[in-house]
């Protein structure tokens, strides 16, 4: 039988292994793929922990993995847009893209551009779709500047590209060590830290028209005397934080639609994936890792052969 890779309870690294399961039939909506590719995600990782400490106890073993790319397999009752054969990327039913086949979610997957690698197509489901309804959520001007806090990482990253490739100003908060990440896109990175908002306020002299929050907590605090109108903060990370500045969290409209629209701007060159890690299924293990650290550098990716 196909192996998968699972956590068996909550809790940390010691509960994740990998298991001999059977294939997975797709069910109604649902798409089977034979995984080429599939993203880690901070997701991951806090939910196998109940980071949030709301997950009730496991009462079975749960598949890890939620964005994966691959060819499809079988099509479950319903799905009218895909064929078998059909090269795929998309968000799985549940979770489960660390293993040899996965389900899709049929109404939030799409096409793979021939032209996009399946590493780069695996990374897009979760950061580059959150970056996207983001964006079109602040639906900015040509010339006005953003402000993106937490913007070396995988979300952050994805929406600096976006809205500079739409004329937007970007400023972004990120440690020293993606200075050069963030210059690379057309970002001015700002370093965190105290006097961050000082720091801000001598690259945007004339205001900022919109934050972008990807931490939460006392990073989006630290910059409430920037902070515009309410609707115009947003956050991918903390809604209470956001709620004292007058925001709200980011609203996702998980569809097929968002897919292919990242995946047009990802063949276009406007996105790019920033895929700086893969490593092999049987190393799933240390793939997490990297992630949980909080020092990998753009995307990670699981490569399926």
């Amino acid at each position: 039988m196909p192996k998968t890779y699972v956590h068996t309870a909550l809790g940390g690294p010691e509960t994740q292994e990998f298991l001999d399961l059977p294939v997975p039939v797709p069910a109604e909506g649902q798409i089977l793929i034979k995984v080429r590719a599939a993203g880690v995600n901070p997701a991951d990782w806090k939910r196998r922990s109940n980071f949030s400490g709301t997950a009730a106890p496991l009462t079975a073993p749960q598949p890890m993995g939620l964005e994966a790319a691959g060819v499809i397999e079988a099509i479950g009752p319903g799905v009218e847009a895909f064929a078998v054969g059909e090269e795929v990327f998309g968000s799985v039913a549940g979770a489960g893209a660390w293993g040899e086949y996965s389900l899709l979610d049929g109404a939030v997957a799409a096409h793979k551009p021939a032209s996009v690698s399946f590493a780069d197509a695996a990374t897009l489901p979760v950061a580059a779709a959150t970056a996207y309804d983001g964006i079109r959520q602040l639906n900015l001007d040509e010339g006005a500047t953003l402000l993106i806090i937490g913007a070396g990482g995988g979300v952050g990253i994805a929406a600096a590209q976006i809205a500079i490739g739409e004329g937007v100003k970007v400023i972004g908060t990120a440690s020293e060590a993606k200075k050069g990440l963030l210059s690379s896109v057309g970002a001015v990175h700002v370093a965190y830290g105290p006097g961050v908002a000082d720091r801000i306020k001598e690259v945007a002299p004339d205001g900022i028209d919109a934050i972008y929050d990807m931490v939460g907590g006392d990073a989006l605090r630290d910059v409430k005397s920037l902070a515009p109108e309410g609707s115009k903060v947003i956050t991918a990370a903390d809604g209470a934080a956001a709620a004292e500045l007058g925001g709200s969290r980011v609203e996702r409209a998980r569809n097929s639609a968002v897919l292919e629209a990242v995946a047009a701007l990802t063949e276009a060159g406007t996105l790019k994936p920033f895929v700086t890690a893969t490593f092999p299924l049987d190393q799933t293990a240390e793939a997490l890792a990297l992630v949980e650290s909080g020092h990998a550098t753009g995307k990670v990716v699981i490569e399926v052969y």
